[in-house]
Order: structure tokens, then sequence, then C-alpha cells
């Protein structure tokens, strides 16, 4: 395959469709969750990924577990813990076996305000979609995430 090769420039082009739906849906997200609630989409991820930990086994996630979730590096993710621990939305305490891990929760202010974010989040996504679908690049993409199901957990 060379670089003028049809199907790289295809592949490529994909690649840039996928890019600028995701760009715009996030940045749709990102303005509403602004607006309403002071919350990053960042954030946001955040919150709702360590909302779903649970006492039972594997039920707490390690920091690179909770990196990998909402897709940074470990210590951007430690900064953003610290951030929301800071506004008093997490707090962190250690594990109670091992002394050298350390968990993280989301308090009750936090779910409150994730609670209350999640219908923004979720109308903004609808709505980011709903433009994308206008697009005639964008609209398979679309397509594919609607139909997209939520893998079950074992």
């Amino acid at each position: 395959m060379t670089a003028t090769d049809p199907a790289l420039t295809a592949l490529a082009q994909s690649w840039c469709a996928l890019s600028l739906l995701h760009g715009r849906i996030e940045a749709h997200i990102e303005r509403a969750l602004q607006a309403r609630h002071d919350l990053s989409a960042r954030e946001y991820s955040l919150l709702d990924v360590l909302s779903r930990q649970h006492d039972g086994d594997g039920g707490h996630l390690q920091m690179k577990q909770v990196a990998d979730a909402v897709v940074l590096s470990q210590s951007a993710t430690t900064r953003l813990v610290t951030r929301l621990e800071d506004r008093g939305l997490l707090e962190r305490y250690l594990c109670p076996t091992d002394r050298r891990g350390i968990y993280t929760n989301v308090t009750e202010e936090g779910l409150a305000l994730l609670e209350a974010a999640r219908p923004t989040n979720d109308a903004a996504l609808r709505e980011a979609l709903d433009e994308a679908a206008k697009n005639p690049e964008l609209a398979p993409l679309v397509r594919v995430v609607e139909t997209l199901k939520a893998p079950v957990p074992a």
C-alpha cells in the first residue's frame, strides 16, 4: 500500500469523519454541562464512572482503570480527581486490605450533581447526534452510534 492508495485514502476520510463527529458531540455536551452545572464533560464522565463502583469483588476501580474509562492519562486523571475532591464532589480513602491502594468515591454532593446533570448530558448528546445526522458524511456514523448497545456486565 502506498500513501495514495484509494483504500488508505478512504480509511483516512472515514477516520476524519469519526473524529469530527466525536469532536462535535463532545463540544456540544461540554457547553451544555458548563452552562447549566459548572461541570466539564470530563468531570461528568469521571463522576459517572466512579458512581458505578460497588463494594463487591472488583467493585472499586484502580486509578489506571479510571483513567482508561475516562480516556485520560493517569496523571491527568489524578489532577481531575483532585479538582473534584477540592469541590467536595469526590473523596479518597485508603484501601482497607492494602494500605498502598487508594479508592475514590463520589460524595452525596457529587451524586446529586451527577443526577442533576444526567438529563442535560443526555439531551445534549441527542441534540448533537440529531444535528450531525443532517450532514451526509456523518449520518452513517450517527446511525451506527444509535444502534450500538451497551455491554451487559458479566
